[in-house]
């Protein structure tokens, strides 16, 4: 696969295994409260992440790293735990074919974000995909 379009490999898994993330974790807070389950899922992937890199030979010292990039992965951490924080809790009290989609709404946010504070320029085409989900969002979101 050509690294021009790796990119699209690694984001369908990701799909995937976001999709397994919805149903896997509505089967797993029955009987939970969402904010334990959260926790439980953190620790689980810390340390399934901590051996993948250094099995991998990924490490390197962390205090090595520049404040910027400390900065904002710490901004990214504190911006995932609340995401599923809410994601868990709205699993908790509402159907995975529901909250799911809701919460894929970031897709039209990242592409707001990252017009406005990384001066990315979708072409007309993709606004128009973007336009879309935003739309079936709200078609999900709109009660009967």
């Amino acid at each position: 696969m050509a690294a021009s379009s790796a990119w699209l490999y690694w984001a369908m898994l990701s799909a995937g295994f976001a999709a397994l993330t919805a149903i896997f974790a509505k089967i797993g807070i029955q009987g939970v409260d969402s904010d334990l389950a959260t926790l439980i899922r953190t620790a689980i992937i810390l340390a399934v992440l901590a051996v993948f890199v250094f099995a991998a030979g990924k490490w390197s010292d962390p205090l090595a790293l520049p404040g910027k990039t400390w900065l904002f992965l710490g901004l990214s951490a504190l911006a995932t735990g609340a995401s599923w924080v809410c994601y868990f809790r709205a699993l908790q009290l509402g159907d995975a074919s529901k909250v799911a989609p809701i919460d894929k709404f970031s897709l039209v946010l990242v592409a707001i974000f990252a017009f406005a504070f990384l001066g990315e320029r979708p072409s007309p085409r993709e606004w128009s995909g973007i336009v879309m989900i935003a739309g079936g969002v709200l078609l999900l979101a709109l009660k009967r």
